[in-house]
């Protein structure tokens, strides 16, 4: 899976492979995403209800299996609507069926229907396919959390520090010297690479921190 975060954090995009692990994997994200965003879990367990139905409906399109299948995930804060789109190469258009008591399938869209504020189909622009999207109405959304620049070396563990278009919890902040001479920090963080940069370099930080550890000192030259 590929993802990306826009700038403004106010949408996350991603393409899927064609695989029966993609719709699971698009609902992991999507709680992640919105619990960053503050969203009750009401609202949550329903966008999750409706993104894998959108998800398993695109994976089911006849299309070549090197074809990928896109999702993004998008808040308003000015409405306090959250959207979803599931995009594919198909060609068509889904249309909402009322299957029959002893028919297995059929009823995603119906389900859409029932659970979403509105939802559509809209022809991909530049390209094939077509993208299903549904809007559901979110007013607990929040704001992005506002950060203040600070040097490296004045980052603390508790802090949130902005790195790869994402807020990381500080775990641990060691220091090191560089080979060619020159001060660098070191910032454990909850999840991916530890972040190493000059000591003056400046990074973005809000303090709504996690408990952590503090490891001062000189390390390993790098």
């Amino acid at each position: 899976m590929t993802k990306r975060t826009s700038a403004s954090t106010n949408e996350i995009t991603c393409r899927l492979p064609r695989s029966r692990a993609s719709a699971p994997r698009a609902r992991a994200m999507l709680h992640a995403v919105l619990s960053a965003w503050g969203i009750n879990e009401d609202v949550l367990d329903t966008a999750e209800l409706v993104l894998s139905e959108l998800v398993t409906n695109a994976l089911r399109v006849p299309v070549p299996s090197d074809r990928q299948v896109g999702v993004r995930i998008a808040r308003s804060l000015t409405d306090g609507v959250l959207r979803l789109e599931v995009s594919d190469a198909g060609a068509g258009r889904p249309e909402v069926r009322a299957p029959g008591d002893d028919e297995i399938g059929g009823r995603g869209l119906l389900l859409v229907e029932a659970l979403a504020h509105r939802w559509g189909v809209d022809e991909r622009t530049g390209g094939i396919g077509k993208t299903v999207w549904a809007e559901l109405k979110a007013p607990d959304i929040v704001a992005e959390p506002v950060g203040r620049e600070v040097a490296a070396v004045m980052v603390r563990p508790g802090q949130r520090v902005r790195a790869w278009g994402e807020w990381h919890a500080v775990r641990t902040v060691r220091t090191e010297s560089y080979a060619a001479g020159g001060l660098a920090v070191v910032l454990g963080l909850d999840e991916g690479p530890a972040l190493r940069v000059h000591a003056a370099e400046p990074l973005t930080v809000r303090d709504d921190g996690v408990p952590s550890v503090q490891e001062s000192g000189e390390g390993t030259p790098g």
